[in-house]
């Protein structure tokens, strides 16, 4: 399903297993508009609320991202 979302940049498969720190960097460098949230190990922190200016990224025990970050 494609997001409702627009920007420069929406998705960032190329950072699944990329440690998390470099990925919130490289995430906010493409795409300023949305601010990145950590979410420490797979957790059901997640909102099912579809918000254009957040990706939520998420890390599994070792730090490193799991899956592929997303705006919304």
């Amino acid at each position: 399903m494609a997001s409702k979302c627009a920007g420069p940049k929406t998705s960032w498969p190329e950072l699944n297993g990329v440690e998390g720190s470099i990925a919130k960097a490289t995430i906010e460098k493409e795409n300023p508009n949305v601010h990145v949230i950590l979410v420490w190990p797979v957790m059901e922190a997640a909102s099912s609320d579809l918000d254009c200016t957040r990706v939520l990224v998420i890390l599994d025990y070792h730090g490193h991202v799991v899956g592929t970050p997303k705006v919304g």
